[in-house]
């Protein structure tokens, strides 16, 4: 399977988006609105011209400014779904699909299958359904690349749950080099091999999900992979560990080695919660108010002082938690990271 080769500067109203891939399977690249992740994907389908960049598919060379070589969309192997799916309200299922290639259109109903659909119109679809007529449209062009913008942003938060598994399963059945731009992080480390962190037009840090999460390179990686984020100054604390000291006068302890002003990062299912102050090995203890209780599935998200614990459903009841009680948070020099500022 041929990779998808991305390195180009593209200037932006703000900014320069610079950016430099290698996509073999499925990348994500992910930040808040208006980083430039959309535009990295016009500049792929042909719909952007960078300042200078080249686009190459295996030894197939798709734009190169420096050469003068700038293919037009349709002479470009992609298979693009838009945020809103962009579906012909006019048309039905099955002439949505067909216009993107008319030789697949049965088997690619059948595949998604929404085969007893063809002749519903898109304002009858569900969502989850829209988006499966949009990625087989895109699909019936044959394409060489895949490029998926906002893929779920559009579903609710049930249906969400249920197509990012349809989804994933999908991606990783095609085989095809695959870029996808979201502003969710979950969704990105459901449905990418690599996720990339876009802010401001730069490439802050390219990794698999679980090294994103393990080694997050600055604070704001931390944070957008869904980390507490608190700011301390670090010095040495002895016996292979780091003191930092908050700025209420607190003090937590790390194995991450650190020096002078530091980001401490502790993820919500790293951290314990009790009504007391528990007399275990985690070294970290925030005692505190409790800010607020967020049920989500099966789990509930406790906001303790500054930090937030991550914790089952049956143990929020049983510590019997409720909001403006107070609570001892805990967790390991083990599982606290320190990053630069």
């Amino acid at each position: 399977m041929a990779s998808l080769r991305v390195d180009f500067t593209l200037p932006l109203r703000d900014f320069e988006l610079t950016l430099a891939l290698d996509v073999a399977r499925t990348v994500a690249l992910v930040g808040p609105s208006g980083a430039g992740k959309t535009s990295a994907l016009r500049v792929v389908a042909g719909l952007a011209r960078p300042s200078r960049g080249r686009v190459e598919l295996g030894g197939e060379t798709w734009l190169d400014t420096e050469r003068g070589i700038d293919l037009r969309p349709e002479e470009r192997r992609v298979g693009l779904v838009f945020q809103e799916y962009a579906l012909f309200p006019h048309m039905s299922v099955r002439a949505n699909v067909a216009y993107g290639g008319r030789e697949r259109v049965d088997e690619l109903l059948e595949r998604f299958h929404i085969a007893h659909l063809a002749n519903a119109r898109p304002e009858r679809l569900s969502g989850g359904e829209r988006q499966r007529v949009a990625l087989a449209r895109a699909l019936a062009r044959d394409p060489a690349v895949l490029l998926l913008d906002e893929p779920l942003s559009a579903l609710d938060a049930h249906t969400k749950t249920q197509v990012r598994g349809e989804l994933s399963e999908l991606l990783r059945g095609l085989e095809l080099p695959t870029l996808l731009v979201t502003h969710d992080y979950e969704d990105a480390a459901a449905l990418a091999d690599e996720v990339g962190v876009v802010v401001d037009g730069q490439l802050r840090q390219l990794a698999a999900p679980a090294e994103l999460v393990a080694s997050p390179r600055d604070t704001f990686v931390a944070a957008f992979t869904g980390a507490n984020l608190l700011h301390g100054t670090a010095r040495d604390g002895g016996a292979g560990l780091t003191e930092v000291r908050l700025p209420d006068g607190a003090r937590l302890f790390s194995t991450d080695p650190g020096d002078g002003e530091v980001g401490v990062v502790v993820y919500p299912w790293e951290i314990s919660v009790s009504r007391t102050h528990a007399d275990d090995s985690a070294l970290n203890v925030v005692h505190g108010e409790i800010g607020s209780l967020v049920e989500v599935g099966n789990r509930v998200r406790v906001r303790i002082g500054p930090v937030t614990a991550e914790i089952t459903v049956s143990s929020a009841a049983r510590l019997e938690l409720e909001r403006g009680g107070v609570a001892y948070a805990t967790f390991k020099a083990t599982g606290t990271r320190l990053v630069a500022l």
